[in-house]
């Protein structure tokens, strides 16, 4: 990757400075977009090679990242801040292009502890990876 498309990149993500639901620094950075239907949340990205590990596919740090923020973003519109309290995340298969789609619901919802879980799928429908979490609210 040259200079000016990194630079591009951060530029990107800077934008304006804003740090809230929807838009802040690495959901700018990696390209997601953010979307919610009926009892869910959508997120999804473009694969680039920027975010590749050394083997040259998606790193599983960025679609940890990806899954983490379906389902903070889910409870967020729905009850209001939370937290992770714990994540497990389990990877099928790797992913070198096209679009990622994280598919965040709730498994149980509690007064003040969640438990949600995400699906990644890839542009062709193939399960990618999947994560349960437990949060709390704020």
């Amino acid at each position: 990757m040259e200079e000016a498309q990194v630079r591009e990149l951060i530029d990107a993500a800077i934008g304006d400075g804003r740090h809230e639901f929807g838009s802040f620094f690495l959901s700018r950075f990696f390209g997601m977009t953010v979307s919610y239907e009926d009892d869910a949340c959508i997120v999804s990205l473009d694969v680039r090679p920027y975010m590749f590990n050394p083997q040259g596919s998606l790193h599983g740090g960025v679609l940890a990242t990806a899954l983490d923020i379906s389902m903070g973003h889910l409870i967020k519109h729905q009850f209001g801040a939370g937290a992770t309290l714990e994540m497990k995340v389990q990877y099928f298969a790797p992913i070198r292009s096209g679009n990622v789609v994280c598919r965040a619901n709730f498994l149980k919802k509690g007064r003040k502890t969640f438990f949600l879980q995400s699906s990644a799928q890839d542009s062709s429908g193939e399960a990618i990876a999947h994560a349960t979490s437990t949060w709390r609210l704020l």
